[in-house]
């Protein structure tokens, strides 16, 4: 009997551990985030699902997690990360039983772009919350976008 309610307490305190799963899946956002600004490749692609994709700001930038590593990793071993900063980021638990989906958006600051987003899908996996989607985009104001999108209609500058 003793070793049936010491199970439940353990039961209910591992449960209550888990947490709230929109914290936590965001905690990981926060940790892809700070291991990109330290140029750590290890602990960054880690974060990410083994069929994660990532979605840069170039419209050829749709990458899978190996082609995102292959471009991502010479930077990194040359101690060259990149800092966003997130802020005002919005996450939501996929509705449903499992509460292993989490879609998010966030702003970000960088110091060469300015403000931009990122936004994408996490999923808990066995070995925790896992990024298996992350977008880049940058902002434009709608006042700017006719001339942000006659730049772009010029094509590639020489």
């Amino acid at each position: 009997m003793i070793a049936l309610l010491a199970a439940l307490v353990l039961s209910a305190s591992s449960t209550q551990a888990a947490g709230d799963p929109v914290v936590e899946a965001g905690a990981v956002l926060d940790r892809m985030h700070a291991a990109a600004s330290r140029a750590d490749g290890a602990a960054y692609f880690d974060l990410f699902t083994h069929d994660a994709r990532f979605i840069g700001t170039d419209a050829t930038e749709r990458w899978s997690l190996a082609e995102f590593r292959a471009y991502a990793t010479p930077y990194f071993s040359q101690g060259k990360g990149w800092t966003y900063r997130p802020h005002d980021r919005v996450a939501t638990l996929a509705p449903g039983d499992c509460h292993c989906i989490v879609w998010f958006d966030e702003l970000l600051d960088n110091d060469a772009y300015g403000l931009t987003r990122g936004s994408g899908v996490l999923r808990l996996t066995d070995h925790g919350w896992k990024i298996e989607q992350y977008v880049l985009s940058f902002t434009v104001p709608n006042d700017k976008a006719k001339s942000v999108v006659g730049l772009i209609a010029q094509g590639p500058a020489d």
